[in-house]
């Protein structure tokens, strides 16, 4: 006998809140997440608000020219130039700064560092990479955009995944066999050969990595839907609706997976720590996206290239590990909460 499965949200989202570490896990992740999303207004070398000569200006949203502020010139104004600066705190003026006034490819021309790499400061929080720019806020922007990238990534492969592995489940029989092989003979292509090949042929960018890796995130998912199909077709409600002459379509979507997706939730955070370290690890052999994009795999790839500057590669590598473990404890806790037979022993061990 199988083990029962109670997918009901609110016994699930129960049962999931008595994990603790899963639970904390899924706050801090969230939290970390949407601080990211403020980046702009945490991290960036641009005021959120000008006050000057009794006029309001918006330069996060604007882009004006120094000559605004009092400068000669009719360029964009760099507003960590100390000349600019002293003209927003002249009197009547005001400036408000984010706390830090770094964005991700701010280059400080006027900093007092000897050379960089920089360690940590207190005009640099977590020092400064081999090209000048603040750590702190590459580590901010590059948290969002790999965290960005797996949710957008893992939705890929769960449509793809969802899709295939529905048709070979429910239709069966030569259908399956040949889906079967086709998904065998792709799953077998170098998929870091081809990377290699079409990075020399195409510009690096980020949607040419999602599109590489979403031809391959779909194929371990698709197997795992495809079980569940294959197990939930043979019961007696699917008959029951096909005796009632209902399309297939309609039975796969309305009636079949519904009850095919606990595999496919579970999955989602695995899948999510598989997409941010593949990102990371392409831009760490140079096969992903180039500077000044934020990037943490660029960040190990300079920390490996410059052991003498251990703030880089202990930032970088540091907020990986612990994106991957907290996405970790978040899957752990999410099996653990769909399976309703295990549940009670697994909770009162944590």
């Amino acid at each position: 006998m199988g083990v029962a499965l109670d997918i009901s949200a609110p016994n699930v989202w129960r049962r999931f809140k008595r994990n603790r570490l899963g639970y904390w896990s899924l706050v801090v992740f969230a939290v970390l997440y949407g601080v990211s999303l403020l980046g702009e207004v945490l991290s960036n070398d641009k005021p959120l608000l000008v006050r000057y000569q009794h006029h309001w200006y918006f330069p996060l949203f604007k882009r004006y020219p120094e000559s605004v502020f009092g400068g000669q010139l009719p360029i964009s104004a760099d507003y960590n130039d100390p000349f600019i600066r002293d003209q927003l705190k002249a009197p009547g003026n005001y400036a408000l700064y984010p706390p830090n006034p770094y964005y991700y490819n701010t280059l400080n021309y006027f900093s007092t560092a000897a050379h960089f790499p920089g360690p940590p400061s207190r005009d640099n929080w977590l020092g400064t990479d081999i090209a000048g720019y603040d750590i702190a806020a590459r580590v901010l922007y590059g948290f969002r955009t790999s965290v960005t990238f797996a949710l957008a990534l893992t939705a890929a492969s769960m449509v793809l995944g969802i899709l295939f592995g529905a048709v070979q489940g429910y239709f069966g029989g030569k259908v399956d066999l040949f889906a079967q092989r086709l998904v065998e003979v792709w799953g077998s292509m170098p998929e870091l050969y081809l990377m290699i090949i079409l990075a020399t042929v195409f510009e690096q960018s980020f949607l040419l990595l999602f599109v590489l890796l979403s031809l391959f995130g779909w194929l371990h998912l698709s197997n795992y839907v495809r079980a569940e199909f294959l197990r939930n077709r043979q019961l007696e409600y699917v008959k029951a609706a096909r005796a009632l002459g209902l399309p297939s379509w309609q039975i796969i979507w309305r009636h079949v997976l519904p009850n095919s997706l606990t595999p496919v939730i579970t999955f989602l955070p695995f899948r999510m720590s598989a997409g941010i370290l593949a990102l990371a690890s392409l831009d760490f052999l140079g096969l992903g996206v180039t500077a000044p994009a934020p990037s943490l795999g660029q960040l190990l790839q300079q920390g490996k290239e410059n052991l003498d500057a251990w703030w880089i590669a202990v930032s970088g590598f540091g907020v990986l590990v612990v994106t991957l473990l907290l996405l970790t404890f978040i899957g752990e806790a999410l099996r653990g909460a769909l399976d309703s037979h295990n549940s009670d022993w697994q909770l009162e061990r944590n």
